[in-house]
């Protein structure tokens, strides 16, 4: 038979060829050019052949070489065709026919929505269809393996490459990772068995000790459930590495306020339909680049009928978990319930335009507020800080304890550098108890926790030496510092029983993590000597049985060396040792063999088992009977350490909320010693908070701006800042690149300092407490979502005026730019007049459009008419130095400034001379033109807005 392919192309496939009785023998194959095949076979009853199925790799076909592993394609893995038929019917997938294929195979039907990594020895593994996909992804070799006569696609890595890839595949391709580990079975026959099971699904929100982590910021997974009303949402937030839980109730409108607060790796929702609510959440997800997944409760029964939205949302997390971590899901505490009465709401926008936590040019923390604020010295106060200005408190309260704590550190430079060296040293605890919660650990995280706690101790009893050192009448400044003292719980039981248990010189590997089998020959290098007492973790002396199994070892480690001394002596061999490897058990090894292994190879006690050109080595019975014993007792006693290790574990994780109690309280402690700190090097002063609506900043510094200046030799000019009941509006106008954007972010900045507990770049301020912060400062076109610039500033400006309070602050840069200038002016002017007349927040208003000043009425004074009494107007300037040259001054003062001397900035730009010079004229002209118009009436009348258009 000879099957034609389409496009000309033939090949031989295994099918029967039939041959006509007419037809001659053939003796000789005769070349033929492709235009002179035929384009069908025609079979003996005179029909031609049907077509032949889909075109097979030959590799599928082809004899693999022996003892190689062949790059296989992507269609490798089925069976070949069946011999005798005419048509190719599609096959299944080839499982060969061992336990690890079939335990396999089961796992990617078990798990289809991750990508499976197996582990076999001291490799990660994968096959069939996924070695493909994971191979791409990772960037590494794609080979065959042959099982049953077939074979199957493959690929894998060493165990110590295992947190790179997954940091590729979780991280960087956001895929689900089934980790499936193996574990040792105890054999009556002494052979190695193993049991295979998929122990946790690793994904972007539940990471717990992985490397790749970064330590200064959190990560967290968010669960978002909609309740029966349309804007009812329930959230519910953890981070898997440290134990931190939190849940609040939320709207639907202000969802993507709490995602840029949070600022969650993963968020869990829902499986839905087509018109469920929850697809704009999705949409908003998918807006936002946030990573999701939908999870089915799997015991939907767990939800009760009547659960409000928050309860929900954590029900439907803690079944995530328990789902993803599997036997190492840990018992979740009760979330801390987060309040908006209680703290500042900020919207997504104004963290982004105030760069709380990236820059909005670089992406990074580098320039944000984050960044030029923190001088924490632990990462958990760093995580810390970070929370906090995303989140400041409202809290009068509050403020003034955290306050209290930043001045009694300021005055006191030498203990606070008492106190940061001793902080610089200290674990992570939060993360080290997740970590044993969660049963992992290692013997360095035991005495990472035994050398926190003498920290702690040490840092209480820095803080008793200092009081008594104090006068009394200073008694009142230690108020604060008392309550640190007073809700730290002492555990120096705990960290007793460590250091009396661990040793503090050992090998810090992972004990729970290693191959059970870490004693046995075959986890040894081929050269290596039995097991020395100097690896052991645990001191002898934890419990009688383990020093037994030390008395034991060290007495059969004596008669090894006896033993040892005894051959080389008796036959003259000074390199003999006696050794065991994986492949050749208890052997007795000669390193000089032409000069020491003489007597040896007459000895009929000694069979030669191998021979190199310089060493040989032998079977010993004596040696042999010896070394099982001691490989026995090690084995006893790695268990035993093991053992002991568990229990020292278990008292840690019996103590979590205490050790987790004190290390909030030293994060509290080493925020406050950071503000005090940046307090001292920038000149901060303390704030007077209030429940006044009030605002008043004298020379007010952008901290960010300040620094930067710094750093280049410049120094920052200062603006005052002063808004009360009766004058919450300001309006500032000015030329382009003279501050005023500045000045209405530091405006901002200086309120979330002040509401963390910070002291504020200012030489003074007094400052109402806030609810909400609103900005509007800057704008760019949003192309995902079919959205113009102008369109944006639009729905910003909107959410503002509808959610903005008496109590909150509004900072607004340029409203109505982004249209034609009677439109602008328009809009302009009428967010202005709902603030004032609806809102009726703080707020400062940065414009081009001076005419504002003409329709809202200005008095002599620099204050608005009628219903705009409460309205006062700024501005910046340049001054001239002479035809040529200028300076912007950068200060606020009171006026309006009615020529924004654009210019003068496009000449600083680079623009041509004589497009200058044609920009100069057409201004002229259109000032001219202006001249001649009337000017704009007076509008600060409400019956102006209420007679009929």
């Amino acid at each position: 038979m000879l099957p034609v392919r389409r496009h000309g192309l033939c090949r031989q496939i295994h099918t029967a060829c039939v041959r006509l009785n007419n037809e001659p023998p053939r003796t000789k194959r005769v070349k033929r050019s492709v235009s002179d095949l035929p384009k069908a076979y025609i079979l003996p009853n005179g029909q031609p052949a049907a077509p032949l199925g889909a075109f097979l790799d030959a590799t599928n076909v082809a004899k693999a070489k022996k003892r190689t592993r062949s790059k296989i394609s992507a269609t490798s893995g089925t069976a070949p065709p069946d011999k005798g038929s005419d048509t190719v019917e599609p096959v299944a997938p080839f499982i060969p026919k061992t336990q690890l294929a079939i335990e396999i195979h089961d796992n990617l039907l078990r798990f289809p929505h991750c990508l499976l990594l197996t582990r076999v020895g001291q490799f990660y593994e994968s096959y069939f269809d996924q070695a493909n996909e994971i191979a791409h992804l990772l960037n590494i070799k794609l080979t065959s393996r042959k099982w049953n006569g077939g074979r199957v696609p493959m690929c894998g890595f060493p165990l110590l490459h295992l947190d790179k890839h997954l940091k590729t595949l979780v991280q960087h391709h956001h895929r689900f990772v089934a980790m499936c580990e193996e574990f040792p079975k105890h054999s009556n026959v002494g052979e190695k068995e193993f049991e295979r099971r998929v122990t946790r699904i690793v994904t972007p929100g539940t990471l717990i000790d992985e490397p790749f982590l970064n330590t200064f910021e959190n990560n967290y997974l968010l669960s978002v459930y909609l309740g029966s009303g349309k804007y009812d949402v329930g959230l519910a937030w953890i981070d898997v590495s440290t134990g931190e839980f939190f849940s609040k109730g939320a709207r639907l409108d202000t969802l993507k306020d709490e995602l840029a607060r949070i600022g969650p790796r993963e968020v869990v929702l829902l499986p839905c339909e087509q018109d469920d609510p929850i697809n704009d959440v999705v949409s908003l997800l998918k807006e936002e680049g946030i990573f999701y997944s939908f999870a089915p409760f799997a015991a939907p029964e767990k939800v009760p009928p009547n659960a409000n939205p928050e309860t929900a949302s954590i029900l439907l997390l803690s079944d995530y978990l328990q789902n993803n971590l599997m036997e190492n899901a840990p018992s979740l505490n009760p979330p801390l319930h987060e309040s908006d009465s209680t703290r500042m709401q900020i919207d997504a926008h104004t963290i982004k335009s105030l760069e709380i936590k990236e820059s909005a040019y670089e992406g990074g923390a580098k320039g944000s507020l984050v960044s030029v604020v923190r001088r924490t010295s632990t990462d958990s106060g760093c995580r810390l800080l970070a929370r906090r200005l995303c989140c400041p408190s409202t809290s009068l309260t509050e403020i003034e304890g955290w306050q209290s704590s930043v001045a009694f550190f300021l005055k006191r430079p030498h203990l606070r550098a008492d106190l940061i060296e001793k902080l610089k040293e200290m674990g992570d605890i939060g993360r080290i108890v997740q970590r044993f919660i969660l049963k992992r650990g290692d013997i360095s995280d035991l005495l990472s926790v035994k050398k926190t706690i003498d920290l702690w101790e040490d840092v209480i009893k820095c803080l008793e030496l200092e009081n008594k050192m104090e006068s009394r009448q200073m008694s009142q400044e230690w108020a604060q510092a008392d309550l640190f003292r007073k809700r730290m719980h002492n555990l120096g039981k705990l960290s007793a029983r460590i250091n009396d248990t661990v040793i503090d010189t050992a090998d810090v590997q992972t004990l729970g993590d290693e191959d059970e089998n870490a004693a046995s020959l075959d986890s040894a290098p081929a050269s290596a000597t039995l097991e020395k007492p100097g690896r052991w973790t645990i001191k002898h002396g934890f419990s009688p049985t383990l020093a037994a199994f030390h008395s034991g070892l060290d007495e059969l480690s004596k008669q090894k060396d006896e033993l040892e001394d005894r051959l080389r002596v008796a036959f003259d061999a000074p390199s003999l040792t006696l050794r065991a490897s994986p492949s050749q058990g208890m052997h007795v090894h000669v390193g000089r063999s032409r000069r020491d292994s003489k007597l040896l190879d007459i000895d009929p006690s000694f069979v030669k088992m191998s021979q190199s050109a310089s060493t040989k080595c032998y079977f010993y019975a004596p040696w042999s009977e010896l070394g099982t014993k001691i490989t026995g007792a090690t084995t006893s006693l790695i268990q035993a350490e093991k053992e002991a290790f568990e229990t020292l574990r278990g008292e840690v994780v019996s103590n979590a909320s205490l050790l987790r109690n004190n290390a909030a309280i030293i994060d509290e402690m080493d925020v406050s010693i950071g503000f005090a700190a940046l307090a001292e090097e920038l000149k901060l002063v303390q704030p007077v908070l209030t429940e006044e609506k009030v605002y008043h900043v004298v020379n007010g510094r952008h901290p960010s701006v300040e620094m930067g200046l710094l750093v280049s030799g410049r120094t920052f000019t200062s603006n005052t800042v002063e808004m009360t009941p009766t004058s919450n509006m300001h309006i500032i106008t000015g030329p382009n690149m003279a501050g005023k954007s500045t000045a209405l972010r530091q405006t901002a900045l200086i309120a979330i300092l002040a509401q963390v507990g910070s002291f504020v770049p200012a030489d003074s301020a007094t400052i109402g407490v806030i609810d909400k912060l609103f900005t509007r400062i800057g704008a760019k076109d949003d192309l995902f979502r079919d959205r113009s610039t102008f369109m944006v500033e639009m729905l910003e400006t909107a959410d503002i005026l509808r959610r903005a309070t008496p109590r909150s602050l509004v900072i607004m840069d340029e409203v109505g730019r982004g249209t034609t200038v009677k439109d602008g002016l328009a809009i302009a002017f009428a967010s202005i007049h709902h603030l004032v007349t609806q809102n009726q927040s703080n707020c400062l208003f940065a414009t081009h459009f001076h005419e504002l000043a003409d329709m809202i009425g200005c008095s002599s004074t620099w204050g608005g008419k009628g219903v705009f009494s409460n309205v006062r107007f700024y501005c910046t300037d340049v001054n001239e130095i002479d035809d040529s040259r200028f300076a912007y001054s950068y200060r606020l003062q009171p006026g309006v400034n009615r020529d924004s001397h654009g210019l003068k900035v496009a000449r600083l730009a680079g623009l041509p001379p004589s497009a200058l010079q044609v920009a100069s004229k057409t201004l002229s002209w259109l000032r001219d033109h202006d001249r001649d118009k009337k000017s704009l009436p007076e509008l600060n009348d409400d019956s102006s807005f209420n007679s009929s258009p």
